[in-house]
């Protein structure tokens, strides 16, 4: 559905370009949900942005990066798109996008039915009367009772858990092939997490469409992911099956974002974060961008080589000099 091959983006700012994504490549079947998965900072927001050319006008792509979206019509090369109408395919149109914070993206002087029908027309060949019966009927779908009334409300009347369903279901109105959920469930209680992590499975299952989860909480992932890619500092370094991958972590990283998870055999059990802080872009370090918190360096390598990436196995994939005997 979604290919993308050495993608490279910094932001052009006062300090000098600053990368925020580093040489990231892979691709996403119709059908399948993939976990990007990282702490804040680790460029998951940033990538996913660049799938809809959504990245502010400062950002410079690489003349390597590559972003095939393989539509109906063919393919198309989402980094060559430059206006609005060419756009549209990746901006609502075959891709959607569930924003983090709801009340971020819709207009709070608009009412969510108004915002609806609005972008149902810009993407469709429909009258106002045909976007509002479709608006209705995804609104119910996601599980807003009374939803023709909910229509005509602003996002402010809506609880937390209602403006999460009502972004789900104007960004699914118009049937995407690819959504893209960044971080949909972290503001919301863990109920109403669990109702949209089902609604999703759900979704994909009656759409067959393929979903970005953007996320950093790995049991998350566990709940909804068919595989999952490890990011940090802009760099993918873990990626595969997400029962692999969960259950036989072979970067240090990933290894300590599962060991910071509660265990429930042992709620006494104290967190074990990953030590330190994640680098700022601006002071990136040299050779493996993870080797300044790491606690299985492997001598100088990791302070001036970076990692190439390794098969641990024809679909679990690791960068880490770890590994440097095992054949890519």
């Amino acid at each position: 559905m979604i290919d993308v091959k050495n993608l490279t983006l910094k932001f052009r700012t006062d300090e000098g370009l600053i990368t925020a994504v580093d040489n990231v490549s892979f691709s996403l079947n119709k059908g399948e949900v993939m976990g990007l998965v990282g702490e804040s900072g680790s460029g998951k927001s940033v990538t996913a942005k660049a799938l809809m050319h959504l990245n502010a006008k400062n950002a410079v792509y690489s003349p390597e990066s590559r972003i095939t979206l393989h539509n109906d019509k063919g393919p198309v090369d989402v980094l060559s798109l430059r206006t609005p109408r060419e756009l549209n395919i990746v901006r609502g149109g075959a891709v959607s996008m569930i924003f983090q914070e709801p009340m971020a993206s819709f207009a709070p002087a608009i009412t969510i039915g108004k915002q609806m029908v609005e972008q149902l027309q810009l993407h469709g060949n429909y009258t106002k009367e045909q976007a509002k019966k479709i608006s209705v009927e995804m609104l119910d779908r996601v599980g807003i009772s009374d939803a023709a009334r909910r229509f005509d409300q602003y996002a402010f009347e809506l609880s937390g858990g209602m403006r999460q369903r009502a972004m789900i279901a104007m960004a699914l109105s118009t049937k995407p092939k690819l959504l893209i959920a960044d971080e949909p469930t972290t503001a919301l209680d863990v109920t109403i997490q669990a109702q949209v992590i089902d609604l999703m499975k759900d979704l994909v299952s009656e759409f067959h469409m393929g979903i970005v989860f953007i996320t950093h909480d790995l049991g998350v992932v566990a709940q909804t992911a068919d595989k999952v890619n490890v990011m940090y500092l802009g760099r993918m370094i873990e990626e595969g099956p997400v029962r692999e991958v969960i259950r036989n972590p072979k970067h240090p990283y990933t290894q300590g974002l599962l060991a910071a998870l509660p265990k429930l055999e042992d709620l006494d059990a104290p967190l074990t974060p990953v030590p330190g802080d994640i680098p700022s872009p601006l002071e990136r370090p040299s050779g493996c961008v993870f080797h300044t918190r790491c606690s299985q360096i492997v001598g100088d390598v990791c302070r001036h080589t970076e990692p190439s990436e390794k098969s641990i196995d024809t679909t679990h994939k690791v960068s880490c000099h770890i590994y440097d005997e095992v054949s890519a």
